[in-house]
């Protein structure tokens, strides 16, 4: 397991409300897509990252990261494993606080990269998920 269930009610609920989701397009059959709704449902500001920019459930896109023209608290990382570390490391760059990689999207050293800057991180797990769990263990 690559985060504990602190780290996941952390990055959800103190870490800030602008959320970068890398990858994000305006196909609403992709997961990226699915995630994003949910995380806006939960109070969030969706930032879609992808290198087309496009408008996403009203958000202007920006074509990377380091476009954002304004502080970025969590970046949700939704491609492939093999450009996540790029990812991660922009991330750090961007001043974010924490990083989440979703289901599938495993890169060790990236994590490691991540956590020695000070960031929170977690890694194979979806907010979609862990959101309605958070809720139900707040009652």
């Amino acid at each position: 397991m690559y985060a504990d269930t602190e780290s996941v009610r952390r990055v959800l609920t103190d870490l800030g409300d602008t959320w970068a989701v890398v990858g994000l397009s305006g196909n609403q059959r992709r997961d990226a897509y699915g995630v994003a709704a949910t995380l806006r449902e939960f109070g969030k500001r969706v930032v879609p990252v992808h290198p087309r920019a496009e408008t996403v459930l009203g958000e202007r896109g920006y074509a990377s990261l380091a476009d954002v023209p304004f502080p970025v608290d969590v970046v949700d990382v939704f491609v492939n494993s093999t450009l996540a570390g790029e990812v991660a490391d922009q991330a750090v760059r961007a001043g974010a606080r924490a990083v989440w990689f979703q289901l599938g999207v495993i890169d060790e050293a990236a994590m490691e990269r991540t956590r020695a800057a000070g960031l929170e991180v977690v890694m194979d797990r979806c907010p979609r998920i862990e959101i309605p769990r958070l809720e139900h263990a707040r009652g």
